[in-house]
C-alpha cells in the first residue's frame, strides 16, 4: 500500500476556505473560451474579476460572467485600474452590488488595488491605506495589493486588511519574486503572533518556477493572471502553475536542508568497503 502524505490545511481568507492555493485572474486571455479552459486546468477555486462595467463585456459583446461557473468558483472582485481611493471604493461597492444580485459568496470581499501611476502600476501606499480603512469600516473583507515594503504591509494589517498581498514584481512584468528577503520580512511582520494570517504574493509571476519560489518562502498562496493568459500555450501553463504551487507548498512544509559552503557526503565514510 502506498505511503500517504499528511493532508495540508486549507487556505483560509476571512470567511472563505479553499483547498487550492492558486488564485487566478480572468483578464488578458485571447478569448473567454480559452480563459474558461485555463481556469479549469489550473484547479483554482477562486478567481478574480475586474468589476468596472467596461471590462465585463468584450468587443464581441460576450459577457465574461457567462463563462464562469459560479457554483464552482468563488469570485474575488478587484478594483483594477483605480488610481484614487475614492474610485477604488466606488468600484468595490459596485462589485458588491453585482455579486449580491448573483447570489455569489464573494460579495462580501474585495481585492483592493489603488495604483500610483500608469507606467509602473505600483500601488499608491497612502491612497491604499485610506481605501483599506474606509472599506473595512463598511464591512468589506479587504485583500490588499501592496508593494513588498514590510512597514507598509504591517500598517495595512493594522488597518484591518483581511489579507496583505505583496507584489513579487510589477504587474504583468513576469520578473518573478525580485526581492525574496523583503517577502520574508513581510511574512515575519504579518505573522508575528498570528501565524494563520494569510499572506499572498500578487503580481509579477511569469512561469512555474516563480510560483514555486514564492510558495517556498512560506506565503499562503499566489495570485496570478498574465503568466497564464499571455503564455504561448495558456492551457499547458495553467497546469504548470497548479503543479508549481503544490510543489512549492510541499517543499515549504517539508523544510529544506541548510545551505553550506562545502560539500557533505551523502553516504557514510566509515565502515565502507576499501577494495580488499
Amino acid at each position: 500500500m502506498a505511503t500517504q502524505i499528511a493532508a495540508d490545511s486549507p487556505l483560509v481568507i476571512g470567511s472563505h476556505r479553499f483547498s487550492n492555493r492558486l488564485i487566478v485572474g480572468t483578464g488578458k486571455y485571447s478569448s473567454y473560451e480559452v480563459m474558461q479552459q485555463a481556469l479549469d486546468i489550473s484547479g483554482t477555486e477562486c478567481i478574480t474579476v475586474a468589476v468596472r462595467r467596461e471590462r465585463l463585456i468584450d468587443a464581441a459583446g460576450k459577457n465574461l460572467l457567462d463563462y464562469v461557473d459560479t457554483n464552482r468558483y468563488t469570485i474575488l472582485p478587484n478594483t483594477a485600474g483605480c488610481f484614487t481611493a475614492d474610485d477604488a471604493i466606488r468600484v468595490a461597492r459596485l462589485g458588491r452590488e453585482i455579486l449580491s444580485q448573483m447570489g455569489n459568496p464573494g460579495a462580501d470581499w474585495v481585492k483592493l488595488e489603488v495604483l500610483g501611476d500608469k507606467k509602473t502600476l505600483l500601488p499608491d501606499p497612502i491612497a491604499t491605506l485610506e481605501a483599506t480603512e474606509k472599506l473595512v469600516a463598511e464591512g468589506f473583507q479587504v485583500l490588499v495589493y501592496t508593494s513588498d515594503d514590510p512597514v507598509v504591509a504591517r500598517r495595512l494589517k493594522e488597518a484591518g486588511a483581511t489579507s496583505v498581498m505583496p507584489a513579487g514584481s510589477p504587474i504583468g512584468s513576469g520578473q518573478g519574486v525580485l526581492n525574496p528577503n523583503a517577502i520574508r520580512i513581510c511574512l515575519e511582520y504579518l505573522k508575528d503572533g498570528d501565524p494563520d494570517y494569510p499572506v499572498i504574493v500578487d503580481a509579477g509571476v511569469g512561469t512555474a518556477s516563480d510560483v514555486t519560489v514564492a510558495m517556498e518562502l512560506g506565503v499562503d498562496g499566489v495570485l496570478l493572471n498574465t503568466g497564464i493568459a499571455h503564455a504561448k500555450d495558456p492551457l499547458r501553463m495553467a497546469r504548470a502553475m497548479q503543479l508549481a504551487c503544490q510543489s512549492g507548498r510541499l517543499a515549504h512544509l517539508s523544510g529544506r536542508i541548510p545551505k553550506k559552503l562545502y560539500a557533505t557526503a551523502s553516504s557514510p565514510t566509515e565502515g565502507t568497503i576499501t577494495g580488499r
